[in-house]
């Protein structure tokens, strides 16, 4: 057997347990590609991350991450929790921005006092969302066609697609049937109400993986898609937070912001187990 350091974090929360878990090891160069997979389907989290020296120039330390089923090219809380294990490990930056590599190329990660922030990807699809698909969506989500105010593919890896209701308590009465669903990965998103919901986020978000038939606690490549969308679209402000897993019982929050042409999403980290993985 060999050993490797291990760390368990929860992203976009300041309060253990309240965010997404996510699985990371450290210098996981000696792990074949069935190794990191079969310890992605045992950890059954959401992602699984696997930290290893970079091989593109400028990069810090590059990084896979795994579902349980599958590999993705990119994803957001594996992207901050990964940073912040690879910081927590000792890694240093050669520059003001953290430079990590992963299956969509460089991403950048910026330190924001307490929290960590990545600059959404380029989308790998966007556009109108067909009307077949939405009919699919509307009867997977238990709606009518007409509660769906707004719709955009917003895939930087993953394959999102989203979709805009009227507000947040809409969102969070959704009832999801996941193989009406039909395969799809969907994000639903609304405004908050202030005189209803308060004024500590201005989005509520939601994330169904209908091929796992599971709701993703919080999500940082969604969020990074819809930031794109609605601020691209002039829907929400430059800045902005975004709510999610409330309906989980979690507690998520999303930063986002615009700088310039790029596009920050950002959270906090909190680690919540660390110690020794024996493969």
């Amino acid at each position: 057997m060999t050993s490797f350091a291990f760390q368990q974090v929860d992203v976009f929360t300041t309060v253990a347990l309240k965010g997404n878990p996510l699985a990371v090891v450290i210098g996981a160069d000696g792990l074949s590609d069935a190794a990191m997979a079969a310890l992605a389907n045992w950890t059954n989290l959401s992602e699984t991350a696997f930290l290893l020296r970079p091989t593109a120039s400028g990069a810090d330390y590059r990084v896979r991450i795994f579902t349980p089923e599958r590999e993705l090219l990119f994803a957001g809380h594996p992207t901050l929790g990964s940073c912040q294990v690879w910081l927590n490990a000792g890694g240093k930056p050669k520059g003001a921005d953290i430079v990590q590599e992963c299956g969509v190329g460089l991403v950048r990660i910026k330190r924001d006092g307490e929290q960590l922030a990545f600059a959404a990807p380029p989308l790998r699809r966007t556009g109108d969302v067909e009307r077949e698909t939405l009919d699919v969506i509307a009867k997977g989500l238990g709606i009518q066609p007409q509660a769906i105010i707004a719709s955009q593919w917003i895939d930087n890896g993953p394959g999102w697609v989203a979709v805009m209701l009227g507000s947040r308590a809409e969102v969070l009465a959704i009832k999801p049937d996941y193989p009406a669903l039909k395969g799809l990965k969907l994000g639903v998103v609304a405004p908050w109400d202030v005189a209803k919901d308060g004024c500590e986020a201005q989005f509520e978000v939601r994330a169904f993986v209908s091929t796992l038939a599971d709701e993703d606690p919080v999500t940082g490549s969604l969020n990074a898609g819809i930031a794109q969308w609605l601020i691209g679209r002039g829907i929400a402000p430059a800045a902005y937070v975004a709510s999610q897993g409330t309906a989980l019982g979690r507690g998520g929050r999303v930063h986002v912001q615009r700088d310039g042409d790029d596009i920050w999403i950002g959270g906090s980290v909190v680690t919540c187990i660390e110690g020794t993985l024996r493969l």
